[in-house]
């Protein structure tokens, strides 16, 4: 079956090409293309946020082919939109981006894959690596926004916000009542955090100064930074004849999960901390928890958070991610005390029009020959204006040896 094509005008783009393709007769997905005159061939398997990032592409040349389709494409889907030349990837962080794609993308000519995410644990970066072929993710821009998220998570468990929902749009609501739905104030309570780092402390600033809470966390590593934020804070709120908050950086996770009111999760996945809370670590909490994933999914034992949310009816969780996403495990669903959400935390306009520009700036940057960006904690300005001559976020620069931006 031959591949149907046709034409529309796009008013910030120009004539945009969409092509429907067929493999020995099968539908793949629906692709438009974006400055089809460019002579680098970019293929980005989903549709992204903003046109910055289709500007800075064509900018650099590129021809990029967009995938409109919602689904989520296979490997063998991807290798036939590859095919036999493709200069740059822009991926999700739903597909399998591992040696069978990155030998597919090297033979095909390629020299640069763009993961659209600041996590890559969907990348096999050293089979990438042992290709020659960069890898770039998405960093500094879904901070705050990730962290807002958890905040969010944090007050719709507690305050039981989805089940009142619910109950409401059941009609079931007859008036007010001094026992209806009960919840669990935040403000002067303690919150923990496993994983300090960018998103785990905005979210402690967010919780601590907001609600004058208590604070715990452990890492393998100190925030400095973050303890004298909050030393700072605590004496500001003494010279207003308020108490001041406490902080502590604890010696285990233990620590924190038998202390805190409030545990949000964000540690890096790796074998150390996939299923870290399971059966055991759950027991250890108080019985009117809360407990917040924004992370990875794997970090929790999603089965043994079933049983433990059963018998624990006034321990209540938000979630964001998903063992095995986008699956649930049996029963989660049906969990009153169990906040679920679709993998939405980076989800504001700003933060995925960012991504989406500098996922493009790392694909444009190699192509065009250009060095790697220094700073990840500064990448504002791939997001305004002309961008600088540098990839943003190359994570395997060094083991590549790639060139330094010095200005």
């Amino acid at each position: 079956m031959p591949d149907r094509c046709g034409f529309r005008r796009s008013e910030t783009q120009g004539l945009v090409l969409f092509v429907t393709t067929y493999q020995g007769g099968v539908l793949l997905a629906d692709w438009e293309t974006h400055n089809p005159s460019g002579s680098k061939r970019v293929v980005c398997t989903k549709q992204l946020p903003g046109t910055r990032w289709l500007d800075v592409l064509a900018a650099a040349d590129c021809s990029v082919e967009v995938g409109t389709s919602t689904d989520i494409l296979s490997v063998d889907e991807i290798k036939a939109k590859i095919g036999d030349h493709c200069d740059g990837v822009i991926g999700q962080l739903t597909e399998d981006w591992g040696e069978e794609l990155f030998s597919a993308l090297k033979a095909a000519g390629g020299k640069v894959y763009a993961n659209y995410a600041v996590g890559y644990n969907n990348v096999d970066v050293e089979s990438a690596t042992r290709h020659g072929l960069p890898v770039g993710n998405t960093p500094g821009v879904l901070t705050e926004t990730t962290a807002e998220m958890a905040v969010t998570l944090t007050f719709s468990a507690a305050r039981r916000v989805a089940e009142a929902d619910v109950y409401m749009r059941g009609g079931e609501y007859k008036g007010w009542l001094p026992t209806l739905f009960l919840g669990e104030l935040m403000t002067r309570k303690t919150v923990g955090v496993i994983g300090a780092g960018r998103i785990g402390a905005a979210y402690a600033k967010m919780m601590v100064e907001g609600f004058k809470m208590n604070f715990l966390y452990y890492d393998l590593y100190q925030n400095k930074g973050l303890e004298d934020y909050l030393t700072a804070y605590g004496e500001f709120l003494k010279s207003q004849g308020e108490e001041p908050i406490s902080w502590r950086k604890c010696d285990t996770t233990e620590e924190v999960l038998r202390e805190s009111d409030v545990v949000s999760l964000h540690p890096v996945l790796d074998e150390t901390t996939h299923n870290l809370m399971n059966t055991e670590r759950l027991g250890l909490m108080k019985d009117n928890a809360v407990l917040i994933n924004a992370s990875r999914g794997p970090v929790i034992d999603e089965a043994a958070l079933v049983e433990h949310c059963k018998t624990h009816e006034n321990f209540r969780v938000g979630l964001d991610v998903f063992e095995d996403e986008p699956a649930m495990k049996p029963g989660l669903a049906d969990l009153p005390n169990v906040v679920i959400v679709p993998h939405i935390a980076s989800a504001t306009i700003w933060t995925r029009s960012g991504m989406a520009s500098l996922a493009a700036g790392n694909v444009a940057g190699i192509l065009s020959g250009y060095p790697c960006w220094q700073d990840q904690n500064d990448v504002l300005p791939f997001l305004e204006g002309e961008n600088p001559k540098a990839a943003p976020s190359i994570v395997n620069r060094d083991e590549l040896s790639l060139p330094a931006h010095s200005g």
